[in-house]
């Protein structure tokens, strides 16, 4: 059976490749981004089984209006993709507070309105599958990514959160963790003003940054395609071959570190405190 998508983040990237994938085996997708323009080129290919539509994410009214249309104009929804955002380049003395609210209103709080826009009627069709888009920046940070690594930590306490309440109403929620990938998101990123300390420490950092070895994002498509397809999906998903090793390292020391001051944590929970609820 087809498959009806609701994608945001259409323009380019993973948004772009996982739409064409999905349209080219016969689904159905609503493709989203800020300006119409970038997605309105899939109809010529794609025909009716795409309906284009512009979606700011952090524009609540146009949330609001766009997710029902698009329930509206399919007639249901199978596979919805929060996939929009962005990234910030900046230590945590550089970034102003506008520049950390606008990343977080995009990258998280943008996530949340296309949920809340999407789950009652998810919820009255009594199935589908949420792909939250974090990232390996999800599991661990790096320096003068902090922001945007905050975000998607952000993302994944909330679907881990998410998960949990909906699969009573037959919905599955799927976290995909990308590595790092040759895509074009480094168009979108926003950089804080360089602060002179920080300066050859950025330069250095960029430089071993842009060296890293980036996978393929045309080959991400067969991995979501199979992900949306099982009946059985997890809570987790990492794309490409460098997460889970820098995972498990990560994992061992935080055990590690947590073992090593286990007596102070135990200590620290004191006596016994029995409590009530009040009726």
């Amino acid at each position: 059976m087809k498959k009806i998508w609701f994608i945001t983040g259409a323009s380019r990237g993973f948004g772009r490749i996982w739409a064409e994938a999905a349209l080219t085996r016969g689904d159905q997708v609503t493709a989203t981004a800020r300006n119409l323009a970038d997605v309105a080129d899939l109809t010529e290919r794609f025909g009716d089984a795409v309906l284009p539509l512009a979606l700011d994410v952090t524009d609540p009214e146009q949330v609001r209006r766009a997710v029902p249309q698009a329930f509206a104009h399919f007639g249901r929804l199978d596979v919805l993709v929060n996939n929009a955002g962005f990234s910030l380049l900046a230590t945590v003395e550089e970034a102003t507070d506008n520049q950390i609210r606008d990343l977080f209103d995009a990258n998280y709080l943008g996530m949340v309105r296309v949920l809340r826009a999407a789950l009652p009627l998810l919820r009255q069709q009594g199935s589908g599958h949420i792909l939250g888009l974090s990232s390996g920046l999800g599991i661990g940070s790096m320096p003068l990514i902090g922001f945007y690594a905050a975000t998607k930590w952000a993302v994944e306490a909330l679907h881990e959160s998410l998960a949990q309440e909906v699969a009573p109403f037959g919905l599955n929620v799927t976290i995909v963790e990308p590595g790092a990938y040759a895509t074009d998101f480094g168009k979108s990123a926003k950089a804080a003003d360089v602060l002179e300390p920080y300066a050859d420490f950025r330069k250095r950092f960029m430089a071993r940054l842009t060296s890293l070895e980036r996978g393929d994002p045309n080959a991400t498509a067969e991995a979501i395609l199979k992900l949306v397809d099982t009946n059985d999906p997890p809570l987790r998903l990492v794309l490409g071959s460098t997460v889970l090793p820098g995972a498990r390292a990560l994992y061992a020391d935080r055990i590690a570190t947590w073992e090593a001051w286990e007596d102070v944590s135990n200590a620290a929970q004191g006596q016994p405190i029995k409590t009530s609820i009040a009726s």
